[in-house]
């Protein structure tokens, strides 16, 4: 039997929640990892977990919405594992700063704000996706809020980004069809535990209330992604912490 060929999947935007499941998960699929993050200041932890779980993996940073440095990211990381075969793309915006305003309060300065997340995965397709149409094979998982699908005033100019995420993923999709080139949505109804967020929500009670049942376990969640590459029946997939 022939050996498996070395296939590298990038993780953007790794956090502790989500984007260390994903890495975990396709490690153990014998991907290779390259992570990438705003700071390194985690890197160091990162590396060390997915090496004791004998998953090869590097670790970069970039903002994604500083194209000099996102682009820079990817060659490095081309150059140092040889090809791209998969990127999830879930970075995301943490802080009070970030919070978002009622969709009734948004405005077009907000919008744009809030879009600033992405523009970069066109970026990145536009990057990694001729290598991937040349070996015809490979794939992208963009990573989206439930108000993507469910209108939720609350999240205002956030929801009209998660929007747009999800039917750039699913027009890419269907633009890739008999390519061998897969790309999907994971539409997130919850709160990942595990990740910044969480943490976030969790600290300040008083200000963000309960989270209770509202969180969706990170491993979970890295295995429906796996699913989507793997399988490649559908989409996208929504998974909602309530039904």
């Amino acid at each position: 039997m022939s050996p498996t060929p070395h296939r590298t999947a990038v993780v953007l935007g790794a956090g502790p929640g989500l984007g260390m499941s994903v890495a975990h998960r396709f490690g153990r699929e014998g991907y290779a990892v390259a992570l990438v993050s705003r700071t390194d200041t985690r890197h160091a932890g990162y590396l060390a977990s997915l090496a004791a779980a004998g998953v090869d993996a590097t670790a970069h940073v970039a903002d994604v919405r500083d194209h000099a440095s996102l682009m820079s990211a990817l060659d490095t990381i081309a150059e140092h594992h040889g090809s791209i075969d998969f990127v999830h793309y879930g970075p995301s915006a943490v802080g009070p700063d970030a919070l978002p305003t009622a969709i009734t309060e948004a405005d077009a300065a907000s919008v744009r704000t809030a879009m600033s997340w992405v523009y970069p995965a066109v970026d990145v397709v536009a990057k990694v996706l001729p290598g991937m149409r040349e070996r015809g094979s490979g794939g992208f998982l963009f990573a989206s809020g439930i108000s993507a699908v469910r209108p939720m005033p609350v999240l205002g100019s956030l929801a009209v980004s998660a929007a747009a995420l999800r039917h750039y993923a699913l027009t890419l999709n269907a633009g890739l069809e008999g390519s061998g080139v897969y790309a999907g949505a994971l539409i997130i109804g919850g709160v990942v535990e595990r990740g910044d967020i969480h943490r976030m929500v969790t600290a300040r009670p008083e200000e963000f209330g309960e989270v209770g049942a509202g969180t969706l376990d990170s491993d979970d969640l890295a295995d429906t992604a796996w699913g989507l590459h793997a399988e490649r029946d559908r989409p996208e997939a929504v998974v909602p912490a309530f039904g």
